[in-house]
């Protein structure tokens, strides 16, 4: 028999003042929570809260990571439209103006892409050393 899980229905509205907002949200900051609401039910209904220590150096190793993944998929992107638009064009007079083109964009992308590899290659050094660290 499969136990249904029950509409939270009812509300509780509680107002605040921004520094007290503020303490409740940097403690909640502090928890493996992803709502804020799931949070506050832990804590008005005394469950247990889970807090993590967050590594500051780490946190800035992962912003890193982030705008290396988000260069990656605009240098992809850039990449994928000009081979799309070469791919449009074959046959007619600028057909080789975008083969050029592709060309030019391949020769700037392969330094970028070593540039990324090197650098996600020194961040996983960093983190094994820290782990090997850690377990000893």
């Amino acid at each position: 028999m499969k136990k249904t899980e029950e509409n939270r229905s009812r509300r509780i509205i509680t107002r605040l003042k921004p520094e007290e907002y503020k303490v409740i949200q940097d403690r909640f900051k502090k928890t493996m929570f992803r709502k804020m609401s799931e949070y506050s039910r832990n804590v008005l209904l005394e469950k247990t809260i889970t807090v993590t220590h967050r590594d500051q150096s780490m946190d800035e190793v992962l912003e890193e990571l982030i705008l290396l993944r988000k260069e990656l998929n605009a240098i992809g992107n850039n990449f994928n439209q000009a081979v799309r638009k070469l791919n449009s064009v074959e046959g007619m007079p600028d057909a080789h103006i975008w083969q050029a083109m592709i060309v030019v964009l391949r020769d700037k992308l392969e330094p970028a892409i070593i540039q990324i590899k090197e650098r996600v290659s020194d961040y996983a050094d960093i983190w094994s050393q820290r782990l090997s660290v850690e377990k000893v």
